[in-house]
This record gives structure tokens, sequence and C-alpha cells, in this order.
């Protein structure tokens, strides 16, 4: 009795262990649980005041980062539409449904190759990219329980794997050499879209290339007024780097200026020029003429540079984290950013890193017209960032030399549409500090003059065809924020990239209507050798496509091709005399005969004879195919009935196509039998051996 005791004891305490398994419902009073909570929770409240403050803290902040596992997990949900609308939604128009499928293989190198080829400054645009009104915004996904792709976090990881391989970048040896790759070409600035024209005027095999830059650090605005937490230094060098590899030679402290650099002269020793300079001005509102840094006024200009060069600490490349001090502005108080767009939000978060208590963003429209991105406002709201709307500053009000507070008027919208002032609805917030982040544009009169002969707009930049990026002069190219068309990084990669490619036209004589061919990325390890030789026949690589549904189609094939596919075998075709009707649907009730227990399952039955499309529409695709892809291997699957003259003909056939090798159909007995071909002659070796030579002899005799 003593040791069931024990036992029955024993089980009880095992039970009081199982939360499941209780007789009683749970009592907590809510004091004790407010108090307990703060020691579980994982979403810290950045108010709370044990908390470490953004001081100083340039850590990553971007959500959508993932670890391998998470990238793998994030790829297999990946649809693989036909149609890419998430492609169809990129400035560049990456191929995501490549590089998502390569990740979701393990292929990172793959991943990351596809990316490059048509964004040079692929880790860059996973990070800071506005994805969700890009790509992600075009995701068939977008209505699910998990919701759309992570398609930045995903091309983040795929580059950043990438860097950390230690390969160069180099040009494909297979690229046809220039006439002219002497040619000197200019570039002005060293931002995202000099940087991307480089590249592929690199890769299309220019030696002579040269970009220009004002400041000490390259990179642009990626470099000097996106801060670390959104955009560390390493990756921007690690992307710059690959523009040098291809030989690109970059010159720093050279600006666009009367006194140094402009377009006439560079036109006198350049074949061509790209200018890509950005707009380095800000746009400043009257009510803040005479204003300050000592009042307490800042522009996005004079405050994120700081802010940047501190958090990156470019001049030593310490650790990142232990911004400089003497370069970092020092705020406190409440601070007032002025502006609705990606700039003004990145002020906001910064301001906070700089020691700001309070930050609000104040804008003149209301919260459905803001211009910035959601991740980057989302961002700005989950660090306490207060948002106000409606309101357009009215006057400064300046104490003691130094800022103290800002009136504002209150805006509206007119019946037809107009945004005016209302300056009987005043408003005032007390500040320390006031930032401007209004846009910028180019005001400076010298630069303006060293433009010339550029045609101008009204806003003082060059005017520019945008189907080629080309401007009034015929030998200058232009993109990014001074081409008027780029609002994001990614679209001034595009420009760069659209311009390299009209200015390799004008540089080789060729028509602006020819199709655009620009090399892909290259490296090292594209050169590996992984060829094999069968029959005296070379198959570039080992990988091919089976006499199967993925080869239904020449269409599908091309594809395969385009894909890096080595061979296929192709849907196996015959005579149009032996017609051929293929069962749907495929789907039907098996038996379970030779399967010892259980019921009879659906299954899918191989009832799929050979291929209904009519013999030419084969031997037309196989050697258009030939033409379009000499280096691919493709193998004629053929069938016939137990017929000399037909084996020889269909043989004779397949072969003047331009077939590499032929397979013979002989052991379907679904083809063969059903479809009036005879027995499966492959289970009758006299048979096999008389259709060889026949077709062998059907060979030789063309």
């Amino acid at each position: 009795m003593a040791k069931t005791s024990v036992d029955l004891e024993d089980i009880e305490n095992l039970l009081s262990l199982n939360p499941r398994v209780r007789q009683n419902s749970n009592f907590v009073p809510s004091a004790l649980t407010k108090k307990n909570k703060e020691h579980w929770k994982r979403n810290l409240d950045k108010k709370c005041s044990s908390c470490a403050t953004l001081e100083n803290n340039f850590d990553d902040i971007k959500p959508t980062t993932l670890s391998e596992r998470g990238a793998l997990r994030e790829a297999a949900r990946c649809l693989k539409c036909a149609d890419a609308p998430c492609q169809k939604s990129c400035p560049t128009q990456l191929d995501i449904k490549s590089f998502i499928t390569s990740i979701a293989n393990k292929n990172y190198y793959g991943a990351a190759k596809a990316i490059f080829s048509d964004n040079p400054l692929g880790i860059t645009c996973g990070m800071v990219c506005p994805t969700s009104d890009l790509c992600v915004g075009g995701c068939n996904l977008q209505a699910s329980e998990e919701g759309p792709i992570n398609i930045g976090g995903l091309q983040q990881f795929a580059t950043e794997v990438f860097s950390r391989m230690g390969v160069k970048q180099t040009r494909d040896p297979r690229t046809p050499r220039p006439k002219n790759p002497n040619a000197k070409i200019a570039l002005l600035g060293a931002g995202p879209a000099s940087l991307s024209c480089a590249t592929f005027l690199g890769r299309l095999g220019y030696d002579d290339i040269t970009i220009y830059e004002k400041e000490d650090v390259l990179g642009g605005l990626s470099t000097t007024e996106i801060p670390q937490y959104r955009l560390p230094m390493t990756v921007i060098n690690f992307e710059i780097q690959l523009v040098k590899d291809l030989g690109v030679k970059i010159e720093t402290g050279r600006r666009l200026s009367t006194k140094d650099l402009t377009i006439e002269s560079l036109l006198k020793k350049s074949d061509a020029v790209f200018l890509g300079i950005g707009l380095p001005q800000p746009k400043i509102s009257p009510v803040f003429k005479g204003l300050t840094e000592q009042m307490g006024f800042y522009t996005s200009k004079s405050f994120l540079p700081r802010v940047a060069r501190a958090s990156k600490n470019m001049e030593n490349s310490r650790c990142p984290c232990k911004a400089k001090a003497d370069q970092m502005p020092k705020l406190r108080g409440n601070v007032i950013v002025l502006g609705a767009g990606d700039t003004a939000f990145d002020c906001a978060t910064s301001a906070l890193r700089c020691g700001a208590r309070k930050v609000f963003v104040v804008f003149r429209r209301g919260f459905s017209n803001i211009r910035a991105v959601p991740e980057e406002v989302s961002a700005a709201v989950e660090e306490k960032c207060e948002l106000i709307g409606f309101l357009s500053p009215h006057s400064v009000n300046v104490k003691d030399g130094k800022i103290v507070s800002v009136t504002f008027s209150r805006t509206e919208q007119t019946e037809d549409g107009q945004w005016v002032q209302d300056v009987e609805q005043l408003n005032t917030l007390k500040c320390n500090y006031l930032i401007s982040a209004f846009g910028s544009g180019l005001e400076d009169q010298d630069m303006i003059e060293a433009l010339k002969p550029l045609k101008l707009t009204s806003n003082n930049l060059p005017e520019v065809d945008v189907t080629t990026m080309q401007s009034s002069h015929p030998k200058v190219w232009c993109g990014g924020d001074v081409a008027g068309v780029a609002e994001t990084t990614v679209e001034s990669v595009n420009d760069g990239k659209i311009a390299a490619w009209y200015i390799h036209c004008a540089l080789e004589g060729l028509p602006r209507s020819t199709k655009p061919k620009l090399p892909l990325f290259h490296t090292d390890i594209d050169e590996v050798d992984i060829s094999v030789e069968v029959c005296g026949v070379k198959f570039e690589n080992p990988f091919g496509l089976a006499s199967a549904p993925p080869v239904t189609t020449t269409a599908m094939i091309r594809r395969a091709f385009e894909q890096g596919w080595g061979f296929v075998v192709t849907k196996t075709f015959c005579l149009d005399k032996d017609e051929v009707t293929n069962v749907s649907p495929r789907i039907i009730r098996g038996t379970t005969s030779g399967y010892t227990y259980g019921p009879q399952q659906g299954s899918f039955l191989n009832i799929e004879v050979i291929s209904e499309k009519c013999m030419d529409y084969w031997l037309t695709g196989i050697r258009e195919l030939k033409k379009d892809f000499p280096s691919k291997i493709i193998i004629a699957s053929i069938m016939c009935a137990f017929v000399e003259e037909d084996w020889k003909l269909l043989a004779k056939k397949a072969e003047e196509c331009g077939s590499d090798m032929l397979e013979l159909n002989l052991s379907c007995p679904h083809g063969m039998g059903e479809s009036g071909m005879g027995l499966a002659c492959g289970q009758k070796p006299e048979l096999v051996r008389q259709i060889s030579k026949w077709v062998e002899l059907g060979v030789v005799q063309q």
C-alpha cells in the first residue's frame, strides 16, 4: 500500500507540471501581472526609463533581415509566378523568381549572380529599397495569411553571403569586345547612378572609364546621407570594389565647377560623359531666412551628412558603433523635422540617436499624403516619433539667439484640390532644434554655369530623354536625381544601366532600336569547367531535362536554356500519320495491387502518351533553338511503328533540323501499343537491333 501511495503522489506531481491538466481557473491580480510582464516582454517599450536610449545606437534596424533558416523558409513560399509581377514592378527588372529559386536550392552564388546581373548595387537596394511600393507590392501572396514574400530580405541575404566569399568581379571573356575599347568615358559623381553606369560599361569591355567625385569618400548619398543603422559602410565599400574590379578609375576631390570640371572641358577630352551628381543644395523656405546651426537650425543637407559621416566613421574605419563625438550633432530636448519624404524620416530617427528627447515630424498635408515608404514611417513611429499633419511653418521664434518654438498655420485642401494656408488658425510647438527636409535642388550658379552647353529646365536641371537618359547634347547622358526622374536608389541604378547601353550604342554607331544586350555579372566561378563528353558530344554541364512535361513545348525548352540547363531531350514526336491523343485528366483512382494493406488510393498513372504536336512544329522549333543556343545539346526523341521507311524518314528529318543526338523511344507500351505503333519493341532485342540499323542507314544516307 505504501508503494501505491508514492506512485499516486508522483503522478500528481507530474500532472501539476502539465498546464493543460488543471482543476481550477488561473487567479492572478492585474496589478501583479503588470509588474511581472516587464520581465517577460520581448517587444520592449522604448519609452521605458529602464531601457537604454537610442543615443549613439547605430545598430541595424532593418526588420526584414533574414537568417539562413529564415531565408530558406521564405524562399520556399514563393509561387514562381509565370508572369512574375514582382519583376515587372522592379525598376531594374531584377529576375526575382530566378534568384529566389536559387536560394531555395541553397545556390547562394547563383542567387547573387542573378541579382548583380541586373542590379550592380544589389546589397544596397536589398537594404534600403522601398520594396512595399515596388516588388513586394506586386507579389501575388499579398492577400495570403503569411503575406507577401520578403523579397528585400532575401536579396540582402543572398548578396551578403556572396560578399563574404571574397570573389572578384571579372569580365565575361565571351562578351564581344567593342570597336573602340579605349574610348574615354567620364562620369561625374560616384553615387548609385554613376557606379551602375560604370559597371555595365566595364562589363561591355571599355577600358578607359573614370569617375570624378567631389567628396573624399565614394557612394554618393548612400555614404553621405544614409546613416549606419540603415546602410553600413562595409556594404558600400564592397559594391564600390566590385566596380573597381572591372578597371574603373575613381578620382576624389574633383567637382563640377567652372574652376575644375565643366561639361565643355570634359567633352574636349572624352568620347562620352555621364552626369550623376545628384542635387546638392537644399530647398529652404523664406520663413527660415537668417537661421543658423548655432541657433538650432539644420537642413537635411547639413544634418544627415554629419550623422552619416560620424556613424560610419569613414576616416579611420573603426567600429561603426562608436560614432566620433566631435562630428555627431549634439541635440537635446524637442526636435521638429519638417517634411513627409524618406529624407525627413531619416532625419527624425537620426535625431533620436543624436540625443533628442522628443521628435515631431510635421508636414503640410495629411497622413494619406505621406510620400515616405511605409517601412520608414513605421520605424519612426515605433521609435516614438510623433507625426503631425496639416501644418505649414508660419514663423520661427528665437530667444537669446536660440530657437525656442515654431508657429504653424493650418493647411487645408480646397475643392479644386489645391492646398492653402489658413493664417487665422495658428499653433505653436516648443522646440530646441528645427530640421528642414523639404527636398533639394541645383541652385549653385557656378555649377549651373559649368553645365553649359546643356539645355536646362525651369528647375535648372538638364533636359533629358527619359527613354535613353541622353541630354540635349549627343555625347552627354544623365542619371539619378539630376535627371529629374529617379526618386529612389534603385531608380538611380536603373538610370545608369539604361544610359550605359545607349552610350555603348553611340560609341559603336548602333541604332537606338538595337535590342539591348548587357553582359551578366561574371566571376572566376563561372569559368569552372563542368562540361562532360558523351559519344563525342560535349555537354557544357551535366544538367538536363528528360522527355517529360517540362519540355512539352519549345518555349519551355527556351526558358530552360536561358536558366542554364545544359541539354534537353524533347518530348517524343512521330510522323503526322501516327495520330496521338493524350488522356485527360491524368489523376485517376489507382489500385493497390502489390500493396499488402490500405484502401485504394488516388494517384498519378502514366497515361500520358507522346507529343500531340505535329512533326514540323518540333523540327522548326529545334532549328530555332539551335540557332539561338548553339552550345546547348538537343536530343530529339522520336517514335515510329515497326516500318523501315518511317524510321529512316523521321531520323533523317530530326538530324537535318540540327539535333545533336537522337533518342529512339522503343520501350513505352502506352505509346507503341495504344497508339497503333506496334508492340513495345524495347522488350524484344531483335527489334531494337533492327530499328537501330534502320535509323543508322537513314542518317548516313542523307
